[in-house]
């Protein structure tokens, strides 16, 4: 018996990398799985070889960039297997520049495919889940959307994707449906153009060993569990901490540039947040921590 046994699953962008990490590991626990990735061939590749062990599979080419094509991702699983039990929205792309020299059709783009494909194939999934009753939805966030260097554009969809993960997980707790956010750290594809990425990603973080965390939250092993952001690297497994309204919380009856001055001055400089995935420190928070030495 495995632990979706029964169950069918929509996993997009699928044909390679982590996406075909979770299809494998999917069909190997008992699912019938729908293999989306608009490179036709990596799909049906990643789709025979789950038939060639004995699985059930089929090979979808829609983008999800678009509504119409994403509702058809999500019709080919009811029409094969008869159901949708579980979606993960891992499609996604990846690109390394500084801000200001960013091209206007690459962020186009990339959040056509990384936020509105969620989107677009996350509705179509949720209604044929609330017909049926049940069902798990995984979005693929990452680690990035906490702030790193060159990618804020990528930083910036992945971190709709978690806002997003936590207001569906409100808006379908009485449907039944889970809604949870992973965010995988694995060397891909992605991580082989990025020479910082390679630097911090060791090899041996396969796309493998980040694929039984999404299988749980797909299981009914998972059952209460949602609205959470789990990040998993292979050999380290945590919850990521939702933003939340930091103390001291200031009052007055009107703000005035002056009175606001005078509280950053004052209460608030202590408690400035270091920012990015690397937890740069504000300068006025460097200087109360490291205060300069004079001679």
């Amino acid at each position: 018996m495995g632990i979706l046994d029964g169950k069918a699953v929509v996993i997009t962008g699928a044909g390679r990398g982590l996406g075909e990490a979770y299809a494998m590991h999917a069909a190997q626990a008992g699912a019938a799985v729908v293999v989306n990735d608009v490179d036709a061939d990596l799909a049906e590749q990643v789709a025979e070889h789950i038939r060639g062990y004995g699985g059930r599979a089929v090979a979808s080419t829609h983008t999800v960039a678009d509504p119409s094509e994403a509702e058809k991702i999500v019709g080919m699983c009811v029409t094969e297997f008869g159901r949708v039990d579980g979606l993960v929205n891992n499609a996604g792309l990846n690109y390394e520049t500084l801000p200001w020299e960013d091209e206007p059709e690459s962020i186009r783009r990339i959040v056509e495919v990384n936020l509105l494909g969620v989107i677009y194939t996350g509705m179509a999934a949720m209604r044929a889940m609330r017909e049926q009753g049940s069902g798990s939805i995984v979005n693929i966030s990452s680690g990035a959307f906490l702030g790193q260097r060159k990618l804020a554009t990528y930083s910036a969809t992945k971190g709709a994707v978690a806002s997003l993960s936590s207001s569906w997980a409100l808006d379908l707790e009485g449907e039944n449906i889970r809604v949870n956010a992973v965010c995988p750290v694995a060397h891909t594809r992605m991580v082989w153009k990025s020479e910082r990425s390679l630097r911090a990603i060791p090899a041996d973080r396969t796309p493998g060993k980040v694929a039984p965390l999404v299988l749980f939250l797909l299981s009914d092993a998972a059952d209460g569990i949602t609205g959470q952001i789990v990040r998993c690297n292979g050999r380290q497994l945590h919850l990521v901490g939702h933003p939340y309204f930091k103390q001291p919380i200031l009052e007055s009856d009107t703000w005035d540039t002056t009175s606001v001055k005078r509280a950053f001055d004052g209460v608030l400089q202590a408690h400035l947040e270091p920012f990015g995935l690397e937890k740069r420190m504000p300068p006025r928070l460097r200087e109360l921590v490291e205060p300069s030495q004079t001679a």
